[in-house]
């Protein structure tokens, strides 16, 4: 199965971000199907993978926020403990950004569930 990672401009009430969109290529319609699951038990490498992406373009581009929201609550919530994982790694290299249902947009915390991410290169 062909995986692709889209970062797509967007802006929003005058803020410029680029949503991180990935998932598997459907070739008959000749887009990402971000909500297919391929169960090739290789999600852990996909998602490495996906930070790698995140950490390549927040290099290229440093001054960019990158936003990524899962397709699915279940997908929010795996990207939630991926970032928790790993966040003494990612810390020094960018700022984490996490939007909470009546609250708004913070700084990451581990334990606080979030819908939506945002990172930015230090």
């Amino acid at each position: 199965m062909k995986k692709v990672v889209r970062y797509s401009p967007r802006n929003v009430d005058g803020m410029t971000y680029f949503n991180l969109g990935f998932g598997d290529w459907n070739e008959a319609e000749a887009r990402i199907d971000d909500v297919s699951t391929t169960n090739n038990q290789d999600t852990q490498k996909v998602l490495a993978t996906v930070a790698a992406t995140v950490l390549d373009f927040t290099a290229a581009y440093p001054d960019m926020l990158v936003y990524a929201e899962g397709s699915t609550p279940a997908r929010t919530r795996l990207y939630q403990m991926g970032i928790s994982a790993n966040l003494a790694q990612i810390e020094p290299i960018l700022e984490i950004y996490a939007f909470k249902k009546g609250v708004g947009w913070e700084a990451f915390q581990i334990g606080t569930n979030y819908e939506a991410f945002m990172a930015r290169r230090k």
